[in-house]
């Protein structure tokens, strides 16, 4: 039997990195803590975009839909700023919230700082696919994935898509027995 391949997608949502201000690093940051938690074989599907919700819907479905990602990781534009509408296009493009993984983010931010609760990131699905949004800071980024991705490989699971293996040695994923 041969394991089929994911594909993730990772988009970063900046004005400024778009803009070539200043180099994408969360971005990075997402595709280097992905290599080191999965053993399995995966390729990621990388957007840089703008603050600019119709653009982030259409970047989701299209990943979602054309590439045939599995996953989407997002980072940026989850906070209170007039141009943070990852979230508001997250919610746009899914079917279903999975509002879980946005409340076990923020609980895990705020052990290291007080303005996590400030940050409005969330989780859903879209067909076959879980989008996960994530706070912009490539630290913060390593810390809310550390506390939610031990149930990505299980959720993917339960949509039929690739096995997703750990390396348990980093992370361990959470099946049930049987």
């Amino acid at each position: 039997m041969t394991q089929q391949q994911a594909k993730i997608g990772i988009v970063t949502v900046s004005d400024r990195a778009s803009a070539g201000i200043y180099e994408d690093l969360s971005g990075k940051a997402i595709i280097d803590t992905l290599t080191e938690y999965l053993s399995s074989d995966w390729h990621a599907e990388y957007r840089l975009i703008p603050d600019e919700q119709p653009l982030i819907e259409q970047t989701l479905i299209e990943l979602a839909e054309q590439q045939g990602c599995c996953l989407i990781v997002t980072t940026g534009g989850t906070g209170p700023a007039k141009r943070d509408v990852t979230p508001e296009a997250t919610e746009a493009v899914c079917d279903r919230l999975m509002p879980g993984f946005g409340e076990l983010m923020r609980q895990e931010s705020l052990k290291y700082v007080p303005t996590a609760i400030l940050s409005r990131q969330t989780a859903g699905l879209r067909g076959n696919c879980l989008i996960i949004n994530l706070p912009g800071k490539p630290k913060a980024i390593r810390q809310c994935l550390d506390a939610v991705f031990p149930a990505v490989p299980y959720c993917i699971d339960l949509m039929d898509g690739p096995y997703l293996q750990c390396n348990e040695a980093v992370i361990q994923a959470f099946r049930p027995k049987g």
